[in-house]
């Protein structure tokens, strides 16, 4: 049996907003955009190369306007693997991106804590060489 995850659905603020951060400041790219409703798009993005990538969901409500920049109570909430840390580390900086916690070396590869346009924490990291 193979199974995989499609997407990550993530609660934004804005599309246009999102979209923007995203694809300018992370390098992401943007899959698609579909208009489903006046108030409603299918939009996905993903890092290059990636099989699974997030599903920007703009919040309906304010139940849903409360989870925005914080949907696992201040955990860090995605781990994104990067071939070339330095080069990311770097955009992250030259980008205003806030960094949590600089970056550190651990068993498992290199790792630093940033936070998205929301406030959201991932994980940017350079797994160690097998």
């Amino acid at each position: 049996m193979k199974q995989q995850l499609a997407h990550i659905a993530i609660v934004v603020s804005d599309y246009d907003e999102a979209i923007a951060f995203y694809t300018e400041k992370l390098r992401f790219q943007l899959l698609e955009d579909t208009v489903l409703s006046e108030t409603k798009r299918w939009v996905r993005v993903a890092p290059p190369g990636s099989e699974c990538g997030l599903l920007l969901a703009k919040a309906a409500n304010e139940e849903q306007s409360s989870r925005v920049g914080n949907q696992t109570g201040g955990r860090v909430f995605l781990f994104l693997h990067t071939d070339d840390f330095d080069r990311d580390h770097r955009n992250l900086i030259e980008q205003g991106i806030h960094i949590v916690r600089e970056p550190v070396v651990e068993t498992w590869g290199k790792v630093l804590v940033f936070a998205d346009l929301y406030g959201n924490l991932w994980d940017l990291i350079a797994p160690a060489a097998k």
